[in-house]
């Protein structure tokens, strides 16, 4: 199959390319969300300092793998 050219003569990035460019963008996005909604549920329920940097973490870690999983499946089934 032959590989097709952008408009000022770039190929497109390969598959393999595209699913670890979703699987990054899921992760910085997961993250970011991680710690808006961390934040938002430590300080709801009132921990401290050093509860608080270990939820926060843990809420960073764990929807920033969630979505870069899923981000990258559908990367995956995209191209």
């Amino acid at each position: 199959m032959p590989v097709a050219v952008g408009p000022y003569g770039q190929s497109q990035p390969s598959c393999f390319n595209s699913v670890k460019m979703g699987f990054v963008m899921g992760c910085t996005v997961g993250m970011m969300a991680g710690v808006l909604f961390g934040t938002f549920s430590c300080f709801r329920i009132g921990m401290w300092v050093q509860e608080l940097i270990g939820s926060i973490g843990k809420a960073m870690m764990q929807s920033g793998s969630t979505f870069s999983i899923y981000m990258a499946i559908k990367m995956g089934i995209q191209c």
